[in-house]
């Protein structure tokens, strides 16, 4: 007992010692129940209680101490490893909290009353600085992350010490890859052997080529592949060291629609010209068409008609050039003709099963047999294709395209929904898919330009509207029907027309009687040769004509005979006045006439006119051709 107390007292007077030793510093020397028996001068003034008031305190409770994680796991480690470190939270005396970075020393472990002899600094102001750098970094980070251009960093060797997160997308590298490593290997040739010698000659000379200038240079990826940058670069001196901030701008896609647009300029620029060329040309195959069709009624020799049969092909293939010329600048006009659509359908199943591949099962039902419609063969069997692709984009694990052509008669209850729809007869194409089907709000949207569900470059939301405008132009009708996962039927309804038509408008080089009349028409041309050769094919079939060369002289003809039927004019003409603005000033003179248009361009641009019974009829064409149209207009 005796030898136990000795002992005791000679560990007090050590600790004694220790705690006058180091009295000006933070020092708290407790048993292992936490209870103060030395508390120096550092840790009055860091904690603003005295000596008297802190000794016999718990000193976990005196400073309510926030540790890192349990306080009986750190004792556990205290006792392990004898000591400990790690930053904690203690609260002054005045209330408000303070980082400290402790220290804890056990001091005669193996005795059976250890004490800890704990030093504590105050890194209050030192951690608050430490966060706010990084917030700083964290803010900037994401602000790097989310800036779309991407940003290098290389000191004055050229070794790169930051790469951003959208440089890692763009060049296909990781950070871990390029930090450390020369930035040539970014660049192709000849970039790649300059670069050293360009930072060498800009730090001997200051003459700068880059640095702070900017310019489009090119960048090669991990892959290989080059592509073009818009390269600006900054520079800065940190700590005696110069380092350089490269931003980068990908440019393929700004190049790829520069690109494109000069492409459709240039495209623009020849359906211009291509149809300037179609207005002249085509006219002087009027003249020559015509007047080799009245040649030859007047030639009985066979080998003569022979000759002038050959001419007529020759002219024939001259106007179908033009037709080539006006599909290449993207200028061909619609040209409806009466169509059986059962037998058109039917003829373009084989492309269309193809086009769809071998796991779409493509079905055609065909009810009744009057499907004739005035419509532009080539323009519909467009449609149609459009649809079937989306169909096949719809269903990828393939299933079924089924095309149903019918009649369907739509009355004036229904037509009312429908402003511009008018009630009649109708030859309905339903094409029905079984595939993914669409939203509510993918079905509102799916006719607008441009509208798209497919990824980027997938496709141009152009598919539908192109069907949409097409169907409209003709005065039809379009539905879409659709459920998700419960496939697509979109339902197009086209204007019906007499079959007795048909046989004559598609034939045009038939050798049957064109159809005549007995009506007054009112013929306005301004080239002389073409006004001819019209006036004569009229007066053939027995029509009376009265013709003008300008909109003026036309109008001073209606104005004076208000007995003129049908006006034929050609849409530009001198004068200051086009024809469809001619037609305006008929249709208000005598509100009943009927007007037919004609031009050699490709445009007439008409198709959205008002005008009642407008109908339009392209150069070069035959005396069949324009007996129909005329007879489909007046009666």
């Amino acid at each position: 007992m005796a030898n136990d107390a000795a002992v005791s007292t000679s560990k007090g007077r050590d600790l004694d010692i220790i705690a006058r030793v180091f009295d000006d510093t933070n020092v708290i020397i407790h048993g292992v129940d936490g209870v103060i028996s030395h508390w120096t001068s550092g840790c009055e003034r860091l904690y603003g209680w005295t000596r008297e008031e802190a000794v016999g305190q718990v000193v976990h409770k005196l400073l309510a101490t926030k540790f890192p994680r349990a306080i009986d796991d750190i004792r556990k480690d205290v006792y392990a490893g004898l000591t400990w470190d790690g930053d904690i939270v203690h609260r002054h005396k005045d209330g408000h909290p303070m980082t400290v970075s402790a220290r804890w020393v056990v001091f005669d472990a193996a005795s059976p009353t250890p004490v800890v002899i704990q030093t504590n600094i105050d890194v209050s102001e030192a951690r608050k600085v430490q966060e706010d750098l990084a917030d700083r970094e964290a803010h900037l980070s994401s602000i790097l992350a989310t800036v779309p251009d991407s940003m290098v960093v290389i000191n004055d060797t050229g070794s790169i010490t930051s790469f951003s997160a959208a440089a890692e997308k763009l060049f296909g590298y990781s950070s871990r890859e390029v930090i450390g490593r020369n930035v040539r290997m970014l660049m192709p040739s000849p970039y790649r052997e300059e670069h050293d010698r360009y930072i060498a000659d800009y730090l001997r000379t200051g003459k700068a080529r880059i640095i702070g200038l900017g310019r489009v240079v090119k960048g090669r990826k991990k892959d290989g592949s080059v592509f073009p940058m818009e390269l600006s670069v900054g520079e800065a001196i940190s700590n005696d060291t110069r380092i350089f901030t490269g931003f980068i701008r990908d440019l393929t896609s700004r190049h790829r629609i520069e690109e494109e647009l000069r492409q459709a300029q240039k495209m623009e620029a020849v359906g211009q010209l291509t149809g300037g060329l179609a207005h002249d040309f085509n006219n002087l195959l009027t003249v020559i068409s015509g007047n080799l069709e009245m040649l030859d009624a007047c030639l009985t020799d066979e080998k003569q008609r022979e000759l002038v049969r050959e001419a007529q092909e020759a002219a024939d293939d001259g106007a179908k050039l033009t037709g080539q010329l006006l599909a290449f600048g993207r200028r061909q006009p619609l040209n409806p003709k009466s169509v059986d659509i059962g037998s058109l359908v039917s003829s373009f199943s084989e492309l269309l099963r193809r086009t769809l591949g071998e796991a779409i099962e493509l079905r055609t039902s065909i009810k009744g047999s009057d499907h004739i419609a005035l419509v532009d063969g080539s323009q519909l069997q467009n449609a149609l294709l459009n649809l079937a692709l989306n169909a096949r984009d719809a269903m990828p694990n393939g299933g079924s395209l089924t095309l149903e052509i019918s009649r369907a008669r739509l009355d004036l209850d229904y037509a009312r929904m429908y402003p511009q729809l008018r009630p009649g007869d109708y030859v309905l194409i339903s094409v029905t898919d079984s595939g993914s089907g669409m939203s509510e709000d993918v079905k509102t949207r799916a006719f607008e330009p441009f509208f798209t569900t497919k990824g980027v470059g997938a496709g141009t939301g152009l598919g539908l509207s192109m069907v949409y405008g097409f169907v409209k132009q003709l005065g039809g009708h379009i539905q879409l029907y659709s459920e998700l996962d419960r496939g697509t039927t979109v339902r197009i309804f086209l204007p019906a027309a007499a079959a007795a038509v048909t046989a004559k408008s598609n034939n045009a080089a038939s050798t049957e009687e064109a159809p005549g009349g007995s009506e007054k028409i009112l013929v306005v041309e301004d080239d002389e040769r073409v006004r001819r050769v019209v006036v004569s094919r009229l007066l053939t079939g027995g029509y009376s004509v009265l013709e003008a060369a300008s909109a003026a002289d036309a109008l001073k003809l209606l104005s004076e005979d208000h007995t003129i039927d049908l006006l034929f004019t050609d849409i530009v003409m001198p004068g200051g006045m086009t024809g469809d603005e001619l037609a305006r000033q008929a249709v208000l003179l005598k509100p009943d006439i009927k007007v037919l248009f004609t031009s050699g361009y490709a445009e007439p641009s008409i198709a959205n006119r008002s005008l009642p019974s407008a109908s339009w009829l392209k150069k070069p064409y035959r005396a069949q051709d324009l007996a129909i149209r005329l007879r489909q207009l007046l009666d």
